[in-house]
């Protein structure tokens, strides 16, 4: 969802971020924008036009891409979300039954209602039941365009049968939020007589415990942090964290002429070979005197994986992952020690 005033600032971060992660992106808006491009609705533009808004882009929605997907979601123009995510949580469930998802609130909907800035997902059949069954029908879901629009939508489901479901995870945890990361993460900066605290459904904690580690969704998002959260989510690594969980390997200094044994090799000796002359170099270091000494490693000892040995000296067996003479890198002590 989408406005003129907001096409070449919010909504083109969306497209520039999250959006291009999408299966189909529509920007549903009152005026026709081909840079994005929109789809022009007949609905002008308003608060409290956002329930007639949203009825004409599910309609829209579903009757060109009704073949084409599985899930359909709703989001604004300063929603952020993590596809990966979402598609992850969606995995377990079956798109041919009446099911949507998204942040919680209790009102006088007997199952509660979605948020609509935190964005909410309908299943295949729950919006094929809007489309088909709510949208002629009066009875079902509101006709006019007035109205709250996640409120109308809550009323509109639950009509219809559509099942409102926990999005949490196993430890409590919410994956859809109406707030930006930093409010969620510090919710006392939240007024204590603010609405969201009278309508939130569960219970929230503050700090690194407010989300889910597979968070999907979070609103209120300026279209500078968007692409501030987009570098940090899936560019920004950690050196030895890699996304995949495996080790990680450096490569080695493009000035080097050494080249080094893997330290996770399975042989028990880590060696450095000058690739120049085939020598093997010996595992010598000076000490403190300035003479010459061999490791002391006991019989149980060298029996030590080279991970092992990493941990009771990193400074060494980084030097040898680096193809580099351990002597110019002296051993807290002549003889390994289990930790």
């Amino acid at each position: 969802m989408t406005s003129p005033n907001h096409h070449q600032t919010k909504a083109l971060a969306v497209k520039e971020t999250w959006g291009k992660r999408c299966n189909i992106l529509l920007f549903m808006s009152s005026a026709y924008d081909s840079k994005l491009p929109t789809v022009q609705l007949g609905v002008k533009e308003g608060r409290n036009r956002l329930w007639g808004k949203t009825r004409e882009s599910f309609r829209y929605a579903w009757n060109r891409y009704q073949d084409k997907v599985d899930w359909f979601l709703k989001a604004d123009d300063d929603t952020y979300v993590v596809l990966e995510n979402l598609r992850y949580f969606l995995t377990p469930y079956n798109t041919s039954k009446p099911l949507w998802f998204g942040h919680k609130y209790k009102s006088d909907v007997k199952s509660g209602y979605f948020s609509g800035g935190a964005g909410y997902v309908l299943s295949k059949e729950a919006t094929r039941r809007f489309v088909k069954d709510g949208y002629y029908n009066a009875l079902i879901c509101r006709h006019d365009h007035q109205g709250a629009e996640d409120l109308e939508m809550g009323k509109c489901m639950e009509n219809l049968n559509v099942s409102t479901m926990d999005t949490r995870d196993s430890k409590g945890r919410g994956r859809f939020f109406p707030f930006s990361p930093e409010l969620h993460y510090f919710p006392n900066e939240i007024p204590q007589d603010s609405w969201y605290w009278r309508n939130i459904y569960y219970s929230t904690n503050k700090g690194s415990d407010c989300c889910s580690d597979s968070a999907i969704s979070f609103h209120y998002v300026s279209a500078r942090q968007m692409r501030i959260l987009d570098y940090l989510i899936y560019q920004l690594r950690p050196f030895g964290i890699p996304a995949d969980g495996r080790p990680a390997m450096p490569d080695p200094p493009p000035d080097s002429n050494l080249t080094a044994t893997p330290w996770f090799a399975s042989n028990n000796e880590t060696t450095a070979t000058d690739p120049t002359t085939n020598n093997t170099s010996s595992m010598e270091y000076d000490d403190n005197d300035g003479t010459s000494q061999t490791d002391e490693i006991s019989q149980e000892d060298s029996k030590l994986t080279a991970e092992t040995r990493l941990l009771h000296n990193p400074v060494r067996a980084i030097a040898s992952m680096f193809g580099l003479p351990r002597r110019l890198f002296p051993p807290a002590s002549k003889t390994a020690k289990r930790l």
